[in-house]
């Protein structure tokens, strides 16, 4: 069955899509932890990150490094953190989220919720950037 991201991907679910090439795809997470939380997920669908081939485990974070720096520019921040956690989605995925604080990527508090048109705007703000 394919995963959420799968979906996504395909454009079979609506999205607010940041940047993609053949290998990777990056979106607004609906569910952010910060403003400005992006999801870059592999277009291979493949549950685990070390169950990746290397040139694409490799590659992941060179695909993300320019929109965490776009995302830096857009979102105003200390730095960008980077996550894998692999627990809530079966599909490779790698967090970017602003931080001012250590809590600002705590995955247990309440989720942010913007309106569609505070998401478009937070999506075009980054694309600027890059």
């Amino acid at each position: 069955m394919a995963s959420i991201f799968s979906k996504i991907i395909k454009g079979e679910i609506p999205s607010y899509k940041i940047a993609e090439d053949e290998n990777f795809f990056a979106f607004l997470d609906v569910m952010p932890v910060a403003k400005g939380h992006v999801l870059v997920v592999t277009k291979k669908e493949v549950d685990y990150i070390f169950d990746l081939e290397d040139d694409l485990l490799n590659s992941i974070l060179a695909f993300s490094k320019p929109i965490a720096k776009a995302i830096e520019k857009a979102i105003p921040c200390k730095r960008i953190g980077v996550s894998v956690i692999g627990l809530e989605v079966p599909h490779v995925h790698v967090h970017l989220v602003p931080l001012n604080t250590m809590n600002d990527i705590n995955f247990t508090k309440p989720k942010l919720k913007f309106s569609e048109k505070e998401m478009e705007d937070i999506r075009d703000s980054i694309k600027k950037f890059l």
